[in-house]
């Protein structure tokens, strides 16, 4: 079945699917909408599909049901594998990358890393898994350390007071007593991590998880939270009288 197009309004921006289509799909009551992985039902006749964002647009006259209500239904499951397929730096259950084969990885921390601070965006990726900086007293203070992996590391008493760790992964690294003064720790994931006396005056803590760290003795000082990271924190019942009455949690 041939279809012809006739002249409509083409917005600036755009999605095309190109789906398979039965000889007899047009003329069936029912549109079936059931995906596996988003890919539709076996190809025979391919047929391009236009979904637009734009509110201002000419449909042809043409255009009639069961084409309306196919088009419908193959820009929704369009939608759907869009939102289904992003995800940010690393998620929950997010697989990480292999460990790096880099000689001096571990070096690479003393360098940082100064691309897209902020969003955690790097030319390469900081892998500092399993590396030992205990009592490190100079060469961490002030570094970015955009997007770092660091996983199983130990960063004991070290100075770390002004770094910047924005969308850090952190997850079962050891920080006990180390010094966060001033520094910008936004949006990382402390999961089980040790930061048992772990100084965090004046420090950013915005969108950064703490589930079951250990967060005994640690200091609070004027740490900068939102109202619903700092509900989140509070419920960690490893943080100390002290430390509570320090953040505030009721």
């Amino acid at each position: 079945m041939e279809i012809k197009e006739t002249e409509k309004y083409i917005p600036s921006k755009m999605m095309t699917l190109l789906t398979p289509l039965s000889h007899n799909s047009l003329s069936s009551p029912q549109l079936s909408t059931k995906r596996h992985g988003c890919p539709l039902h076996q190809p025979h006749v391919p047929l391009r599909i236009t979904c637009s964002s734009s509110a201002s647009k000419r449909v042809p006259k043409s255009e009639e049901s069961p084409f309306k209500e196919l088009r419908t239904v193959a820009c929704g499951l369009l939608a759907v594998c869009t939102v289904a397929t992003a995800s940010p730096v690393i998620a929950a259950n997010q697989r990480l990358p292999p460990l790096s084969t880099e000689p001096n990885r571990c070096e690479r921390a003393f360098v940082g890393n100064t691309i897209g601070q902020a969003n955690g965006v790097y030319d390469k990726p900081l892998d500092l898994r399993f590396c030992d900086y205990t009592n490190e007293k100079s060469n961490l203070k002030g570094k970015s350390l955009a997007a770092a992996l660091m996983s199983d590391a130990k960063f004991d008493g070290a100075d770390m007071s002004e770094a910047v760790m924005s969308k850090a992964y952190a997850v079962g690294a050891s920080f006990k007593g180390t010094d966060f003064s001033n520094a910008v720790l936004d949006r990382v994931n402390f999961g089980k991590a040790n930061l048992q006396g772990a100084i965090f005056k004046n420090t950013v803590l915005s969108g950064s998880t703490f589930d079951n760290a250990q967060l005994e003795d640690a200091v609070f000082e004027d740490t900068i939270i939102g109202y619903i990271d700092l509900q989140k924190l509070c419920t960690n019942t490893s943080i100390s009288v002290e430390g509570r009455v320090e953040l505030g949690c009721r």
